[in-house]
């Protein structure tokens, strides 16, 4: 039995599959389910944050589709048509329970501005304390490339700080993770408990994505590690079990447990920085800058940099990168890149000669940066 009472504010992502039947139409039935796991659970004074896949399986049920269409416009259109169909639901059988819900839709861009992430961060808070359950998706409707976070496994990592949450549970279709792939492989062992992320447990994640969903098990593992460097666990459990959520909460030994307490604390701005901001651009390092952030988590000064990447501005997050494109650190920048290309290579005592101004020292300053874990000298 696993001891849980400390959990407070709880994070649950609840996939496609668990949502839809297995012809990727939206299972009332399934919802009802979780929902009234969810209720339970509430009523034990858990705060509860619901990040819900589904908008484009309830779109293609509205249109009465045949199958799931295949252009960016079509996904786009029928996200906006399942997304009001998919609240609807939510709201009445919320209603049930004589509970509230909120809709909340973010892509990539919300996290990356910190002035609208703040206001997120508030918005959630207001929301918990009105007891409202907040239910979060990406917009679809508005996503391109460029500002999509891709799946609703790594949305609700991303999620973690904003809420300050104890725990995420990912409701799938799997039992949780495997020594190898299940479905390839009967003698397949699961997991139940996991103590960090190591390249052990990585390379155990071979991709089961299933029919209706986007993230396979791949996405759930670096989401994990998202989580667990904000000291926050992680859950994987199969919707499908009866009563799984609360079999979870009440200790439970069911699907696989990421424990956070041995992974790296990052705080809210160092987690940003790492995982939440999108890189605007490139700095390549030489050996003695890479020695000197690695080794000592020092400040990067021009002198080390041999080569600026992408353009972008004061105060953006970029990768620095050793020589062979290795990912050594992020950080916030104090130069823009048109300035760096400028100072690259010198001193700093020359960055006012060539500038005609010199507000900082250094291109990055160690406040500012974080060093991706186990990266060697």
């Amino acid at each position: 039995m696993r001891d849980l009472s400390n959990i407070k504010n709880l994070i649950i992502k609840i996939g496609s599959s668990s949502l839809c039947d297995d012809e990727g139409n939206i299972n009332k039935e399934k919802i009802l389910n979780l929902i009234q796991q969810i209720a339970y659970i509430k009523r034990k004074g858990i705060s509860i944050t619901l990040v819900s896949s589904g908008a484009i399986n309830a779109g293609v049920h509205v249109m009465n589709l045949e199958c799931r269409p295949q252009t960016i416009p079509q996904k786009q259109a029928l996200a906006a048509i399942g997304q009001a169909s998919l609240m609807q639901i939510y709201e009445d059988l919320f209603s049930l329970f004589n509970l509230k819900c909120a809709q909340i839709l973010l892509n990539h861009d919300d996290f990356d501005d910190r002035k609208r992430l703040m206001n997120f961060n508030n918005a959630m808070q207001a929301l918990i304390e009105y007891d409202v359950v907040p239910i979060i998706n990406e917009n679809d409707t508005l996503a391109v490339e460029e500002i999509k976070v891709g799946d609703n496994d790594t949305l609700a990592s991303l999620v973690v700080p904003a809420v300050n949450a104890d725990m995420v549970v990912l409701v799938s279709d799997i039992d949780g993770l495997y020594d190898d792939n299940p479905h390839t492989n009967k003698n397949a062992r699961l997991i139940r408990n996991v103590d960090g992320i190591t390249k052990e447990i990585e390379s155990m994640a071979k991709d089961a994505s299933s029919k209706v969903g986007t993230g396979g098990m791949i996405t759930k593992i670096r989401a994990a590690k998202v989580c667990n460097d904000f000291g926050c666990d992680m859950a994987i459990v199969n919707g499908n079990q009866p009563n799984v959520l609360i079999d979870l909460i009440e200790g439970k030994d069911v699907g696989t447990y990421f424990d956070g307490k041995p992974g790296r604390l990052l705080n809210s701005r160092q987690h940003w920085i790492m995982y939440r901001s999108m890189p605007k651009g490139t700095i390549v390092v030489d050996e003695g800058a890479k020695k000197a952030l690695v080794t000592c988590h020092s400040s990067l000064l021009p002198k080390g940099i041999i080569e600026v990447r992408g353009n972008f501005l004061i105060s953006q997050i970029i990768d620095i990168v050793d020589g062979n494109d290795n990912l050594l650190a992020r950080g916030m920048v104090n130069y823009s890149s048109d300035e760096i290309r400028l100072i690259k290579g010198l001193n700093t005592s020359e960055i006012e000669d060539v500038l005609h101004y010199k507000d900082y020292d250094e291109v990055v300053h160690a406040n500012n940066l974080v060093l991706v874990e186990g990266v060697k000298n």
